[in-house]
């Protein structure tokens, strides 16, 4: 299996896709948040690579492909902003005074935490761009000198939790507007939480991509100053 991993151009393609796939039926069958296609597919991929006794340089040899879509589909949440234009000019101020807020909250969050359980500067500056999309964040880490590939992973551990839980903390704190609901999931669980947005509504999808461009790049201005607290 490894082999044919190796040298096939699609079967860690097609292992993601068909995990994905899986994903979406769960959830769609039972409807429950804990039933996230990407947390699915995460752990069906992982299993069947352990079961097979697949390398993951070999099943990435094929799976990397589907990275050449990231460019292009984070570009496409343009699309919902344009058609609610008209509402974000009339709301700028909150918006941009709100992701300013939320980009302040995750760094700072993040050094506290760092603080409290004695993490080295390496260490910090993996967790800080956490709340970005993994395009953004990766470069942030690598010009910070983190672990770039824990990154990644704690940068969709994070996705996958404002994705899960979002729309329930919302509730819990009587969160009603829209646009706030959309804000909220963009700037702490980027392109997965505004996944999660667009299934609630067309204006919080659109405010949650608007979200993605500006948080990211609040934090890689704020990021660098930052990472010198510790």
């Amino acid at each position: 299996m490894n082999d044919f991993f190796q040298n096939s151009l699609f079967a860690g393609v097609t292992l993601s896709l068909l995990s994905y796939i899986l994903g979406m039926m769960l959830k769609k069958r039972f409807k429950i948040a804990l039933f996230n296609p990407l947390l699915i597919s995460i752990a069906v991929t992982i299993a069947v690579l352990l079961v097979a006794k697949v390398d993951y340089s070999a099943y990435n040899a094929g799976a990397k492909n589907l990275s050449w879509f990231m460019t292009p589909a984070t570009v496409c949440l343009a699309i919902p902003l344009y058609e609610q234009w008209e509402l974000l000019k009339k709301n700028y101020k909150a918006v941009l005074l709100s992701l300013l807020a939320g980009t302040l909250t995750s760094v700072f969050t993040i050094l506290l935490l760092s603080m409290l359980f004695k993490l080295n500067h390496t260490e910090f500056v993996t967790l800080l761009p956490k709340s970005i999309t993994t395009a953004i964040g990766m470069g942030v880490s690598e010009e910070l000198g983190g672990y770039v590939t824990i990154t990644v992973a704690v940068i969709v551990m994070t996705g996958i939790l404002g994705n899960v839980f979002g729309e329930l903390i919302c509730r819990l704190f009587r969160i009603t507007d829209p646009i706030a609901k959309g804000l909220s999931l963009g700037a702490s669980a980027h392109a997965i939480g505004t996944a999660k947005a667009m299934e609630i509504g067309e204006v919080e999808g659109a405010m949650s991509g608007l979200a993605i461009a500006v948080s990211g790049v609040l934090t890689v201005i704020v990021a660098p100053f930052v990472a010198k607290l510790l």
